[in-house]
């Protein structure tokens, strides 16, 4: 694999508790966390057409649009509710349990997501190896959350 692609998923991993945390200061300022989440997913928005401008790349026409998986288009709704939570319970929480409970949590469904190749994932068996590195997450959690 590419060694681009890792530091790609290294950085967007950092990137997370600092979101996090930005998003959660956010709401503790406007004293309001739907307004707030409408500022976070405008902002993205809004950076999101300006790469558009600048990549130049053509809208999918209606036959690829009409060719995606009904369960493809919910992304926006389940990244709402992570972002939801990270604007209010990441500072009450701390930034280390929060993250690593959300971090837990995404590793252990991945294992089951790649296990049975669900959600156009390529299938990867749920092996003793990957089972005791997803049962290695939940200790370090338990360790992080504790001291």
């Amino acid at each position: 694999m590419n060694l681009l692609y890792y530091l790609a998923a290294l950085a967007s991993g950092m990137a997370n508790p600092a979101q996090a945390g930005a998003n959660a200061q956010l709401r503790k300022g406007t004293e309001n966390a739907i307004f707030s989440a409408v500022v976070v997913y405008g902002s993205g928005l809004l950076c999101m057409l300006l790469a558009h401008y600048a990549v130049r790349e053509l809208w999918p026409s209606a036959s690829k649009l009409t060719a995606v998986p009904w369960w493809a288009w919910l992304g926006g709704v389940l990244s709402i509710a992570s972002t939801l939570a990270g604007i209010m319970l990441a500072q009450k929480m701390g930034s280390g349990t929060f993250t690593g409970l959300t971090l837990t949590a995404s590793v252990t469904t991945s294992l089951v997501l790649d296990h049975f190749g669900w959600l156009g994932f390529s299938q990867h068996t749920a092996t003793w190896p990957r089972v005791a590195g997803g049962m290695l997450m939940i200790i370090g959690l338990c360790l992080v959350s504790r001291y």
